[in-house]
C-alpha cells in the first residue's frame, strides 16, 4: 500500500492509502477519499481547480511541467511547490508524501 498524508485547507490532516498498483491521478484519489477539491476540467490541466502543495516528498516531485506552470501562474496562491493534482500520477516511490490542498473548496 502507498500511504500518502493530505493536509486539508482548515490545517487537519489524514492519511490515505492506496494500492500500489492503481492507475489513478492524485485528483481521483483526492476525490475518492472525498476531499474537497473542485477538478472542474475533470483531470485535463485546464482549470487549476486542484492545485495542491507538495509539503513533503521526493525532490522530483516538486518541478511541475510546463502545461502545469502555465495554469499556476494564474493563480495568487501558487508557490514553487505547487503542483495540479490532476497530473501527479500515483507511483509506488510517493509512499509517505504529504500535500496540502489548495485554492477553492
Amino acid at each position: 500500500m502507498i500511504t500518502l498524508t493530505i493536509e486539508d485547507r482548515d490545517g487537519s490532516r489524514r492519511p490515505v492509502e492506496i494500492p500500489e498498483d492503481i492507475n489513478l491521478s492524485l485528483m481521483d484519489v483526492l476525490k475518492a477519499s472525498e476531499h474537497h477539491i473542485l477538478a472542474t476540467c475533470g483531470g485535463m490541466a485546464l482549470c487549476a481547480t486542484c492545485h495542491v502543495q507538495v509539503v513533503e516528498g521526493p525532490e522530483s516531485y516538486f518541478h511541475p511541467t510546463d502545461t502545469e506552470l502555465d495554469l499556476l501562474d494564474t493563480l495568487p496562491d501558487a508557490g514553487p511547490d505547487s503542483r495540479l493534482a490532476c497530473q501527479l500520477r500515483i507511483k509506488e516511490d510517493m509512499d509517505g508524501m504529504v500535500f496540502r490542498i489548495r485554492g477553492e473548496a
